[in-house]
């Protein structure tokens, strides 16, 4: 649906110049009108958190990506960033341009739908403004070291004093107690210490770490759901509350069957490699002529239908694999069966044939592959956004879920580093003549 300009511009903030590309409708970079850029779309109808305003204290990863789930569901979100520098992202990833704009990828990815601040919070002056800034925030989320922003004045206790209904968030990678609480970690290291690269790879290779810093974006959506939960909770009672979130706790629970398995019976998983999670003999990763397959013939009815389609039915009256236990006693003499029979055709080809079956089957895709597959492009898991400041364009995810069947996408760009101080400042109360005296004192 095309909004009319009028009602675009009530998405635009007074200082933010935006465009957005709707892949479905074709459309590119919008009309000008007085300076900015109106995007085509009409204003989010799903805000569940609009009038709810954040105040940001994280950099990095799980941190901003708790964040920008609030954004996305309508909260106002404040980062403050340290003057100059702002977050660590910001001059990070794999685009030299953008990094070199303060606007490197790894920053872009998890920040649109926010407005950037610049304060200096180891001055008297900056920690002054933000605590001018509390009273009216129902959300403070931070992510420092455990016991760092205490040392600033802006511990639980502290910060209640300035709103007593306030949702405290506190995203760490140990969490606020316990004998490890006080270290740093990223992605990788939690995924060395969880127990899930023992889990995954091979005997040949080792413990082998997963390609993506997959725990930091689950603590991300931990992290928002936890403050999703407190805000209805201080509806309810009016009393502030302090949330713990760690990427440690978050790893874990992640590997929830594993754990539970292993705490009540004793078993500790290994290197799975390729292999399916249910252990089933018919299913996992196989060849095809072509390249690999993973597939997932678990029950009865899925491998009779997977004997018919392999063309191999004959297997369907021998003993060795009439029940799932069968299957699994002659793993290894089934495997090699099933291997000949998935090599005489590619790999797109058995996937159509034994999905149209009834049996679970996916070629194993690059990332290009997948994102090239029209079932992404309906799915609608990036947006498009021109970044008008710095002339690039850039590719954003969306919230992970479709409501009333459409995509809800981020309505503002990330922001450029200070972008949005004088507007924000200026809405809490803080004059022209102040702003440019905390200016001068390098403050913001």
């Amino acid at each position: 649906m095309i909004a009319s300009f009028a009602a675009a511009s009530h998405h635009i903030d007074n200082h933010r110049i935006i465009s957005i590309e709707l892949r479905k409708s074709g459309l590119g970079p919008f009309a000008l009108i007085n300076g900015y850029n109106y995007f085509a779309m009409t204003k989010p109808t799903f805000q569940p958190l609009a009038g709810v305003r954040v105040l940001d204290i994280t950099q990095v990863l799980a941190g901003p990506y708790t964040s920008y789930q609030l954004g996305l569901r309508g909260a106002e979100v404040i980062k403050i960033e340290r003057p100059g520098t702002g977050d660590w992202t910001r001059t990070g990833g794999a685009d030299a341009t953008l990094a070199q704009a303060q606007m490197g990828l790894p920053y872009l990815v998890q920040n649109a739908n926010k407005k950037s601040v610049t304060l200096d919070l180891k001055k008297e002056r900056g920690r002054s403004v933000l605590q001018r800034m509390l009273p009216s925030c129902d959300v403070f989320l931070e992510n420092l070291r455990p016991g760092a922003i205490s040392t600033l004045g802006f511990s639980f206790e502290e910060v209640r004093q300035f709103r007593p209904d306030i949702v405290y968030c506190s995203i760490s990678a140990f969490g606020q107690d316990g004998p490890l609480s006080n270290r740093r970690a990223y992605d990788h290291v939690v995924q060395g210490m969880c127990g899930i690269m023992y889990a995954t790879g091979t005997d040949e290779s080792g413990p082998t770490k997963v390609g993506a810093p997959y725990i930091d974006y689950a603590t991300g959506l931990n992290g928002a759901f936890a403050i999703v939960a407190a805000l209805h909770e201080v509806r309810r009672t009016r009393a502030a509350i302090r949330l713990d979130v760690a990427m440690l706790d978050t790893a874990l629970l992640l590997m929830a069957s594993h754990v539970t398995a292993y705490l009540t019976a004793g078993v500790e998983p290994g290197p799975a490699g390729n292999e399916a999670f249910s252990g089933s003999a018919a299913s996992g990763c196989f060849s095809t002529r072509d390249g690999l397959l993973m597939l997932a013939a678990n029950t009865d009815v899925q491998w009779r239908s997977l004997c018919r389609v392999l063309n191999i039915d004959n297997l369907l009256t021998d003993p060795r694999w009439t029940t799932s236990e069968d299957r699994s006693q002659h793993s290894a003499e089934l495997r090699v069966i099933l291997a000949d029979a998935l090599s005489q055709k590619t790999a797109s080809e058995w996937e159509a044939q034994l999905n149209d079956a009834g049996v679970p089957a996916g070629s194993v895709m690059r990332l290009a592959e997948i994102l090239d597959q029209a079932q992404c492009n309906t799915r609608e898991i990036t947006q498009a956004v021109t970044l008008s400041e710095i002339e690039s364009v850039t590719h954003l995810p969306t919230l992970g879920f479709k409501v009333n069947g459409h995509s809800v996408f981020p309505s503002l760009s990330p922001p450029t580093l200070g972008h949005d101080t004088n507007a924000v400042l200026l809405k809490f109360g803080i004059d022209i003549s102040e702003i440019e005296a905390l200016r001068e004192e390098k403050v913001i």
